[in-house]
């Protein structure tokens, strides 16, 4: 069986001799020696060594962290350019509104940018889900950056790997769509086929509710005038843009009449016409189009579908003893006073040309033989 240890009490000898050792080892630290705890310490001497920074020290350090936050609100409002692989720009992430480029416009902003640089930066969000590489999507600049690849393909320089761009944050598409029609209607007009274009591609990408409202938006700054006439080009594309082959060179009157023959049901005709052999310019697919739309707008018209009325056409010939309509749209009037007879003559078809003509004509008549 094995024996307990009896445990015995420290004699006083013992506890002075322990207590001695204590104070031997913690004679270096004269605040633990008077019962400071550790931690205190540690508190004493962080505090000690903040007041020993000089105001300038703290200055500088409050500053820093001011500039630190406006470079992060800066950043988060799109408001930073910074450099971008352009192998990471994905041009075709938004239907562009331009259709159209030229070659010779397109040299022309390469040798600029060659000789002086890219001046303006392009404007980029970043996208949803990155693919393929390609982290941002482009919002404006698609022919600054187009240059920039032509650039680099040409003369494989390293300094067109990359260009400046400004990160826009993410916004909704109707913002983004407008801010891309605000940006081309500055810096190179949009032709009426255009516009109308990208106002029914904006509604069907759901950007907006219909076309109504995405011209509306889109257009807010122009004239009610203007705004019409976007929505007649609109209809165009809705209804022959996959036929026509020169929609772009369609003028304001030529649009404007082919859109009000697509209001009075000339649709199918009209794609009927189109149909056909492909045309080899912009005229001759007027041609085409041209004897359908006279003979709507020849037709009788349905009062419902509202319009401006048109006044009623003058009758022809003598009107009075005194008056007399050509079908040129020319009107003679015949006046008489006291020194004699008054012929005047109206209407856009008088010129100088003309007036030397009748006043030949009226010598020979007048004139004795």
């Amino acid at each position: 069986m094995v024996k307990r240890r009896r445990l015995e009490a420290p004699s006083t000898a013992d506890l002075d001799r322990i207590e001695e050792e204590f104070r031997s080892e913690t004679s270096d630290r004269p605040n633990l020696s008077r019962g400071v705890a550790p931690i205190a310490q540690v508190a004493a001497d962080t505090a000690a060594l903040t007041q020993a920074e000089s105001s300038e020290v703290r200055a500088a350090r409050a500053k820093t962290e001011a500039d630190a936050q406006r470079l992060h609100q800066a950043e988060a409002a799109g408001l930073l350019i910074s450099e971008l692989p352009i192998d990471e720009i994905e041009e075709g992430a938004m239907i562009r509104d331009r259709m159209v480029l030229l070659e010779s416009d397109m040299l022309e902003l390469r040798l600029s940018i060659a000789a002086n640089g890219l001046r303006l930066p392009i404007e980029v969000f970043e996208l949803e889900t990155p693919s393929h590489g390609k982290r941002y999507g482009l919002l404006s600049g698609y022919r600054r950056l187009l240059a920039f690849r032509g650039l680099l393909e040409l003369t494989e320089a390293a300094k067109y790997q990359r260009i400046r761009a400004i990160v826009r944050p993410r916004s909704e598409a109707d913002a983004a769509f407008a801010a891309m029609v605000e940006e081309n209607e500055v810096r190179a007009e949009l032709s009426h086929f255009e516009r109308g274009r990208i106002a029914v591609i904006a509604a069907q990408q759901g950007a907006f509710a219909n076309t109504e409202e995405a011209v509306n938006r889109l257009y807010a700054t122009g004239s009610k005038a203007k705004r019409s006439k976007v929505r007649s080009f609109a209809l165009i594309f809705e209804e022959l843009g996959d036929m026509l082959e020169f929609p772009e060179d369609l003028t304001e009157k030529r649009g404007l009449r082919v859109s009000a023959a697509l209001r009075l049901g000339a649709e199918a005709q009209l794609r009927e016409a189109l149909s056909g052999r492909p045309a080899k310019d912009s005229d001759e697919e007027w041609a085409a189009l041209e004897p359908i739309i006279v003979g709507f707008e020849s037709g009788p018209r349905d009062a419902s579908r509202g319009g401006r009325p048109k006044s009623k056409p003058k009758e022809l010939g003598w009107t009075n003893a005194k008056t007399l309509q050509l079908s040129s749209g020319i009107t003679i009037r015949w006046a008489q006073d006291s020194r004699g007879h008054i012929l005047r003559f109206e209407g856009r078809g008088i010129d100088s040309e003309i007036m030397k003509s009748l006043m030949t004509e009226i010598r020979n008549l007048l004139e004795k033989p």
